[in-house]
C-alpha cells in the first residue's frame, strides 16, 4: 500500500481540537497546547486574582507565594481540566450537564417540568383465589363485596354468630354450578376446608 496511513476509525479524524503549536518563533510542546486549556487557564487565573482580594480567601495571601497562588495552581488545574474527559465530553460541557441535572426538575412530563400534584395511591386491592385450582382455600372476607364461587359447596348462614355470618364447605364428587355470594357491609364470609 505504499505506506499509506490506515484509518481504523473516523472518530480520530473528526475529533478536531484546536491547538497552538508556536507563538511567533517560539515552538511550544510538539503535540501542541489545546486552546481549551488556555481558556481554562485564563479563567482560573482571573478567579485566583479576584479570590486574593475577596475577604474569605484573602488569608491565603500570607501562606502561599503569589506566583504559586496566581499562576502555578491555576495553570496546573487548567492542564488537568483540559485533559479530563467525563463520559467522553470536555470538562465544561460535562460540568454544565451535571449542574443542569442538579438544579433542574426531578420529574419531567413532555420534556418540561411536571406540575406538582398530589401523589395518587391506588386503593387497596384484595386478591382472593377464584377456585380454579383443584381445592378450596381457607379464607375470611368481610363485606361489602361479592364473591364468585365456581366449585360445588355447602352454604350455611349464621345470623347471630360472632365469628362468621356465612360459611362455605366444599363438596367432593358432586357437580354444581357457579354462584355469586353478595355480602353487605360488615358481613363475614368464611371458607372452611375441613
Amino acid at each position: 500500500m505504499d505506506g499509506a496511513p490506515e484509518i481504523r476509525s473516523f472518530r480520530s479524524v473528526f475529533a478536531l481540537e484546536r491547538r497552538v503549536y508556536r507563538i511567533d518563533t517560539l515552538r511550544l510542546n510538539p503535540g501542541g497546547v489545546p486552546l481549551r486549556g488556555i481558556a481554562y487557564a485564563v479563567v482560573l487565573v482571573l478567579l485566583a486574582l479576584v479570590g486574593g482580594v475577596v475577604p474569605p480567601t484573602a488569608w491565603l495571601d500570607a501562606l502561599v507565594p503569589w506566583y504559586v497562588r496566581d499562576i502555578a495552581i491555576p495553570v496546573g488545574l487548567a492542564t488537568l481540566l483540559g485533559a479530563v474527559r467525563l463520559d467522553g465530553r470536555p470538562f465544561h460541557i460535562a460540568a454544565q450537564a451535571i449542574g443542569g441535572y442538579a438544579l433542574g426538575p426531578r420529574r419531567l412530563h413532555s420534556l418540561a417540568a411536571a406540575p406538582r400534584t398530589q401523589r395518587w395511591d391506588p386503593p387497596e386491592l384484595l386478591l382472593i383465589p377464584d377456585g380454579s385450582d383443584s381445592r378450596f382455600r381457607s379464607l375470611r372476607f368481610r363485606g361489602p363485596g361479592a364473591v364468585l364461587v365456581q366449585h360445588p359447596h355447602l352454604r350455611a348462614e349464621w345470623p347471630a354468630r360472632a365469628r362468621a355470618s356465612i360459611t362455605l364447605h366444599p363438596l367432593r364428587g358432586t357437580a354444581g354450578r357457579a354462584s355469586v355470594v353478595e355480602l353487605a357491609p360488615g358481613v363475614v364470609l368464611e371458607v372452611r376446608t375441613r
